[in-house]
């Protein structure tokens, strides 16, 4: 879904590490897990990352999902750019995967029970979880987002997950669908990263300092 007519750019950022992500343990779609030490200076860093880029109080519409870890990742990073947090807006559809009955669970323990459980190469689920989401239903709820938010003026920021918005970065920059994943989805990038898309086209702003191949995906 290229929306090449929208005007203004979109900054797709990936929330700060939280306290699941150092233990390993699946959060998908869980709403209140806090940021670790690591993960608020993840959040510093995309804050002053963006006011240079931006310079402060720019004209940014902000967006997050309705997690706990997106929204205080976008307060700091609000604070960096003099803008206030109250004014973000949220929406359910920017959530992460839905992890069903693995919500919770250590990812070791999931792999003793299912080795293959995961694809290392793309760091995507091999199978939906038990109960969960699969990534054609992540790319339907973000371009339902896409569509009841194309009016929004000028630029914008949003605050979301790693899996969730690398199906939206795919949908947004017009990838193909991947057949084993039913979805178009973009690599994989570092928590506390940002991407700009503009009219279609990705280009990363801010890579975060997260270490890819030691950390947990969703």
């Amino acid at each position: 879904m290229v929306n090449k007519a929208r005007q203004g750019r979109d900054f797709i950022a990936r929330h700060g590490e939280t306290v699941y992500n150092v233990a390993r343990r699946m959060q998908g779609d869980h709403l209140h897990i806090p940021l670790t030490r690591a993960g608020f200076a993840q959040a510093d860093a995309m804050g002053a990352a963006l006011r240079t880029l931006l310079g402060p109080k720019p004209k940014l519409t902000l967006w997050a999902s309705t997690a706990g870890r997106a929204l205080q990742t976008l307060a700091i990073i609000a604070e960096h750019l003099e803008l206030d947090w109250h004014q973000a807006r949220t929406d359910a559809r920017l959530v992460e995967i839905g992890m069903g009955q693995w919500t919770g669970r250590y990812y070791r323990d999931v792999a003793a029970e299912s080795p293959d459980f995961m694809d290392y190469k793309h760091r995507l689920y091999r199978r939906p979880p038990p109960g969960g989401e699969w990534y054609d239903a992540i790319a339907a709820r973000v371009s339902g987002w896409l569509a009841d938010t194309a009016e929004d003026p000028g630029d914008r920021l949003v605050i979301m997950h790693g899996m969730s918005s690398r199906v939206l970065r795919g949908v947004m920059t017009g990838l193909d669908v991947m057949p084993q994943f039913a979805a178009p989805v973009a690599p994989d990038l570092p928590q506390g990263s940002i991407v700009r898309i503009e009219h279609g086209v990705e280009t990363v702003v801010h890579l975060g300092s997260g270490d890819i191949a030691h950390s947990a995906p969703a």
